[in-house]
């Protein structure tokens, strides 16, 4: 067989589909393993170059493909599908991803270690267990509504329509004993979140960056320890435009003959960043006031609905946490006019 110089490799739970090409890019190596066979068969398997799409378990493999040597690269899954030809299988996914590896304008993901993936795991436990509690508070407004008990909205206002749903005579007691189980989720919920909140703290404040990132308007420690942690190295994004770019904040290129049009913005990459820049953008339009807010806020706010000037900024706060973690500075109010 001739010299393998680049493979690729579909990850699955259990079936894991190779691909290799030999320096005239011809198809040399094809061939399907098992899970437990994937240490072994690239254990004995020259050093050569391996990609895969950064997916779920991506990482890991990295990692592991590492320890044995290899040169790993990870792909992101829409860089990958424009070179799947035909069909959707295995094989052609193994094949794309070899393709797509080989050119020269392809963007990579870094691999992370096992510590940064378990200091992730912190935010997205956070993220699921604060949608399991609006949820059930959703439940209990909803079927509070159903017998005409009707409470006002926000999380630190549950506390007294529970007490009122207690209270009422026109409650049975079956839905009185399921209003009670609950709010003892709820209250559970409650603790589960304030101890993960605790270790994000106890994090932010170990962290000289994400210390810093919080001194920008807008970024608290959540975004903060957030941009911290799933951006450790904002080195492979060119410029701050860029990095807005990857949060998907930037609008959809429709342009052709020579005529600009842009549509609504993109919404690619990591959504989690951009729903908390977002919300972080809201907080400070919220209490922009003359005197107070910069005059290019106000001025956009005159123009533009609220919710399309938080888009705006937070576009721009991405581009000021970019420039602040390239550089190392810490955050510089902008003079008064």
């Amino acid at each position: 067989m001739n010299e393998v110089i680049r493979i690729g490799v579909d990850t699955s739970k259990s079936v894991f589909q190779v691909h290799g090409v030999d320096a005239a890019e011809r198809p040399v190596l094809l061939r399907k393993l098992r899970r437990g066979e994937m240490k072994r068969f690239f254990g004995s398997f020259p050093p050569t170059v391996i990609g895969l799409e950064a997916c779920g378990g991506a990482h890991h493999w990295a990692r592991v493909l590492q320890e044995l040597g290899h040169e790993v690269r990870l792909l992101p899954p829409q860089y990958v599908k424009p070179y799947v030809k035909r069909g959707k299988n295995d094989a052609a996914d193994a094949a794309a991803i070899c393709e797509a590896m080989s050119r020269p304008s392809m963007r990579f993901v870094p691999v992370k270690t096992a510590e940064s993936q378990a200091m992730l795991m912190l935010h997205g436990a956070r993220d699921l267990l604060v949608k399991q509690r609006t949820m059930l508070l959703n439940a209990v407004r909803g079927h509070a509504a159903e017998f005409g008990v009707v409470g006002a909205k926000g999380a630190g206002r549950i506390a007294e329509l529970l007490e009122r749903i207690a209270a009422s005579a026109a409650i049975p007691e079956l839905a009185r004993e399921i209003f009670a189980r609950l709010a003892e989720q709820i209250e559970s919920l409650e603790q589960q979140l304030d101890a993960l909140d605790r270790q994000l703290r106890t994090w932010h404040r170990q962290n000289e960056r994400s210390r810093r990132l919080a001194s920008i308007p807008g970024v608290g420690p959540i975004i903060a320890t957030a941009l911290a942690m799933k951006v450790p190295d904002p080195g492979v994004f060119r410029s701050g435009r860029h990095f807005a770019a990857w949060l998907g904040l930037t609008p959809k290129d429709h342009s052709t003959a020579g005529r600009q049009r842009l549509g609504a913005i993109t919404r690619a990459g990591d959504e989690t960043l951009r729903h908390l820049l977002v919300s972080g953008a809201m907080a400070v339009i919220r209490r922009a006031k003359p005197g107070r807010a910069s005059p290019w806020l106000l001025s956009l706010l005159a123009r533009k609905s609220k919710m399309e000037a938080a888009v705006a900024l937070a576009n721009k706060m991405a581009r000021i946490a970019w420039a602040m973690m390239m550089s190392g500075e810490v955050y510089r109010r902008p003079k008064a006019a």
